[in-house]
């Protein structure tokens, strides 16, 4: 009877995730373009992203500085995560991250520290007078640096924050940002076997564009000589952060002592594109073998133009994950992570990663 009882209370947890009320409405689309440092948006590491970010309530470790920082309060000791993303393949943009994870003493919650850089490769140094590309070329970065602090409140509720540092850089101009993240994890059920999450994301103060490259020389009108000349700075516009709300829940099916099926959904409410449904399933095999997939919704999905659409993933992601344990009772060993997400165009994202835990 408590199966079935937890069984319907699953389902009904994943309705209330996934079927858009009448009071929930789309993001706001007549915004899309107005915010920048997009790559906030864009899920860095292997194991999380193969159920399309779903992990709201229920990703936990270093992973989780993503999805939901509170889950980083899991951490049982020490965890590090080397991650690349092949983004949008056939673009040549690449997705570097590096995280640490550790605990701190038996109460004294979890420290964790994560660097993603995006690099575009070389472009080509192109301007008004001369478009010919001649002149050489310049490599844009694009870098998160972030540092998170989570903590178990009682034996169901864990929360965190993380503070971030925003930067993106060209040859000649630069924007520096910090935004905050913050996120709550509560954990019910006989064998904690549902999970709720609530994520704010990217909180921050409008982003700038400084530098030489928004300069220019000129020349006081009716005056030839060169100690007439002066400098003149433009300004560039603000741009907001992407700011996101996350709501997820999660089920585990426990089959025996070897098998696991877990269940999440999650809404993402975006301010500057529109909101989204994702659903996920994933398989384990007690330590050694992950399967998941998910499905990410969003209004104009199934459309075939991209303008329509309003993205380039069409929705469905997969992933696996292959564990060596170390010591079992410790959950102490080594992963390999891999993940993919289906985009039109572009011949999708795929991403892997390794995992020491000890």
């Amino acid at each position: 009877m408590k199966k079935i009882y937890s069984c319907l209370v699953a389902i009904f947890l994943m309705g209330l995730i996934l079927i858009p009320l009448d009071k929930v409405t789309a993001g706001n689309k007549d915004r899309s373009g107005q915010a920048g440092a997009s790559e906030l948006l864009i899920n860095p590491w292997a194991r999380s992203s193969g159920w399309g970010s779903v992990g709201t309530a229920n990703t936990q470790g270093l992973e989780a500085i993503f999805t939901n920082v509170a889950g980083t309060g899991f951490t049982k000791g020490t965890e590090i995560i080397f991650s690349y993303t092949n983004w949008l393949s056939g673009s040549g943009v690449n997705l570097m991250a590096f995280g640490l994870s550790q605990k701190l003493g038996q109460n004294g919650g979890v420290l964790t520290a994560a660097v993603m850089s995006m690099s575009f490769g070389d472009i080509d140094i192109t301007t008004v007078s001369s478009p010919e590309p001649i002149q050489g070329t310049f490599s844009p970065n694009y870098m998160n640096i972030n540092l998170s602090y989570a903590k178990a409140f009682s034996n169901s509720i864990y929360g965190g924050i993380t503070v971030k540092l925003i930067t993106e850089t060209i040859s000649d101009a630069s924007a520096t940002a910090i935004a905050l993240d913050a996120g709550i994890q509560y954990v019910t059920g006989e064998k904690e076997q549902i999970k709720f999450g609530i994520a704010l994301k990217n909180v921050g103060a409008p982003m700038r564009f400084t530098g030489d490259g928004l300069s220019f020389r000129g020349v006081i009108p009716g005056h030839g000589n060169d100690n007439d000349q002066f400098t003149v700075e433009q300004r560039s516009a603000k741009y907001e952060l992407p700011a996101t709300l996350r709501i997820g829940a999660s089920y585990d099916f426990l089959i025996g002592e070897m098998h696991r099926i877990t269940l999440a959904g999650n809404f993402t409410s975006n301010s500057f594109t529109k909101d989204q449904f994702t659903l996920g399933l994933e398989y384990a095999l007690k330590y050694y073998l992950q399967l998941r997939a998910g499905y990410t919704y969003q209004n104009g999905i199934f459309e075939t133009d991209l303008s329509e659409r309003g993205t380039v993933f069409t929705g469905p992601s997969a992933g696996f994950t292959v564990s060596v344990p170390f010591n079992k009772e410790k959950e102490t060993g080594i992963a390999i992570d891999y993940s993919f997400r289906a985009t039109n165009p572009f011949q999708g994202t795929h991403s892997v990663g390794i995992k020491l835990n000890f």
